[in-house]
């Protein structure tokens, strides 16, 4: 380009990339965007270099950050400097509707808000790390997904609001496998104050999060990561037997999980209809269905060894065909 830009190296840059880990381990006070924009602005040019991926030890030791770590930098630098636009540039052309891995030239998505794109990427839509969303969010600040090789494609709009109307009803499919339920049955379960909470004390105690915790009136679903659960699996159940005495305590391993996610959901009737219409055209059994409060995604449990089928089938029936 041959223009004036400044390098900011690990050891000149070392206060911003404290505060980048700080970040990601929740510790991050919002109010230090004050700082790192004096730290970042105080050279007046307009163009600098700042490493994406790596940082400095305390002694100087070069490090480098996780995976996505990059994201993340590029998100904290933009909200440091009051940006006006973060363009993310990877080797898409933005947020595609499915997985191409799973379908063949899947529909792209030219824009998507921050609520839809959370939830997208903690089931496994891997575009753009789910962390990096949150400094520009609060900010106000866009982001563009663009694609190296091709720039000249649009990309993908990430917005907090938009009054873009959606080509499709839903907005993406994405999905992971290997979780285990664990069934829990008792007789009057809805008339014990407390059961709830004495179950996933069990998982707490444990150092396991639950995914989904669907329930009827005297059963209880609890969803967690099979990697997480294996080892763990025979003292929770010793615990959740000991605080609640349950009637029935059972296992289903190997479970997908799948969210179908879409602002124009909200506004959609008979989508879950659909969704179950086509998931029993492709003769898949659905395990478990939970929908969230606000009404932008849903998402369905099936058989690991079905997860691909169905997420042809929910796309087919969206896009496809549009039924």
């Amino acid at each position: 380009m041959n223009e004036p830009a400044i390098f900011y190296t690990e050891d000149r840059l070392k206060e911003v990339l404290d505060k980048i880990d700080d970040y990601k381990d929740r510790n991050l006070d919002m109010n230090e965007f004050g700082e790192m924009t004096a730290l970042v602005g105080s050279e007046k040019v307009e163009r600098a270099v700042i490493p994406g991926f790596f940082g400095a030890e305390e002694d100087g030791t070069i490090r480098t950050f996780s995976r996505g770590g990059s994201d993340i930098t590029g998100s904290i630098v933009a909200r440091a400097v009051n940006a006006n636009l973060y363009e993310n540039w990877t080797d898409v052309s933005g947020c595609m509707v499915a997985d191409p891995r799973i379908i063949r030239n899947p529909e792209p998505i030219t824009t998507i808000t921050y609520k839809e794109l959370r939830e997208l990427s903690y089931m496994g839509a891997s575009v753009l790390h789910e962390d990096a969303i949150f400094p520009v969010r609060q900010a106000g600040i866009p982001i563009n997904i663009k694609n190296t090789n091709s720039p000249e494609d649009r990309g993908t709009m990430i917005v907090e609001k938009t009054c873009h109307v959606p080509k499709y009803t839903i907005t993406g499919i994405a999905g992971k496998k290997d979780f285990v339920a664990i069934n829990i049955e008792k007789d009057m379960m809805n008339a014990e104050i407390g059961f709830g909470r004495k179950v996933l004390e069990a998982f707490e105690k444990y150092g396991i999060s639950f995914e989904h915790m669907p329930s009827g009136v005297d059963t209880m679903t609890v969803i967690v990561h099979q990697s997480e659960f294996e080892e763990k699996e025979q003292k929770v159940l010793t615990e959740i037997k000991h605080l609640v005495h349950p009637d029935v305590l059972d296992l289903e391993p190997d479970i997908a999980l799948i969210a179908i996610v879409g602002r124009g959901m909200r506004e959609a009737r008979g989508t879950a209809g659909r969704i179950f219409s086509a998931l029993a055209h492709a003769k898949v059994n659905v395990k478990m269905i939970d929908q969230g409060s606000s009404e932008i995604n849903i998402i369905v449990g099936v058989k690991n060894s079905e997860f691909e089928t169905a997420i042809k089938a929910i796309y087919d029936i969206f896009v496809v065909s549009q039924l």
